[in-house]
């Protein structure tokens, strides 16, 4: 499983596991047996009925039109995911680690058009082996990747983190936490930022410095990655 790490506005880095091409095929054709499926209930249903010249527009875009959005909808209303995705356990996200915003779906959608559709995936595929990241064309022109979700023992689902050898520690009171208590923190610190909920890293960095007893000067965020690095630090040096 690819791995990459970025470094956001706040100097804060993350790394993101990327979906396996395997997975994003398996997504993809999951996704194009429930569109098929979906083409032919309603298939069989207009065949039951008397449909007269009029009506076939009607027909037409009540089978094509769930189709053609299909991807884009079901991304956007179901936080980057499609029935396909949820199977394999994968999601849009961008590269920032951050929930997209509908113009990001609609971009990645448009030239879904490119990429996957009018070159059957040729394109999509021989993208995302060279780019590194995960990244088909609509996503590169989106700012967005698709990662997984499946539970791996990794970094991101302990208390650990990556520190440089040379790091230099801030606040040696971290160490009035306990291991729990820093995995509670990490896990409501990321939840948050995937979510953009930044009043929630707000009131966590007021509770957390309390905890502390200390005073900081830092943005929030860039105070709660401090706070668990620091305690890394502390507890694999004790």
């Amino acid at each position: 499983m690819d791995k990459f790490q970025i470094e956001t506005a706040q100097n804060v880095n993350i790394i993101q596991n990327v979906a396996d091409v395997g997975d994003r095929i398996l997504a993809y054709l999951i996704d194009g047996l429930i569109i098929a499926t979906y083409v032919i209930i309603v298939s069989v249903l207009y065949s039951q009925l008397s449909i007269s010249d009029d009506n076939y527009m009607i027909a037409a875009i009540t089978i094509g039109l769930p189709i053609f959005l299909y991807h884009l909808l079901w991304e956007m209303f179901w936080d980057g995911r499609s029935p396909g995705k949820a199977v394999m356990k994968l999601r849009v996200v961008k590269l920032d680690g951050t929930k997209p915003a509908f113009s990001n779906f609609m971009v990645r959608w448009l030239l879904r058009i490119i990429d996957v559709t009018a070159s059957s995936g040729a394109i999509a595929l021989f993208s995302i082996l060279l780019n590194g990241k995960g990244q088909r064309l609509g996503d590169i022109a989106a700012t967005t990747t698709v990662i997984t979700e499946k539970k791996t023992i990794s970094l991101s689902q302990t208390i650990l983190t990556d520190i440089p050898d040379d790091y230099i520690p801030k606040y040696p009171q971290v160490t009035v936490f306990k291991d729990s208590e820093i995995q509670t923190i990490k896990n409501l610190y990321n939840q948050s930022r995937y979510n953009g909920n930044h009043n929630v890293i707000l009131r966590l960095s007021e509770k957390v410095a309390k905890m502390m007893e200390v005073n900081f000067d830092e943005k929030p965020v860039v105070f709660i990655d401090k706070v668990i690095k620091d305690y890394n630090y502390y507890t694999r040096n004790m």
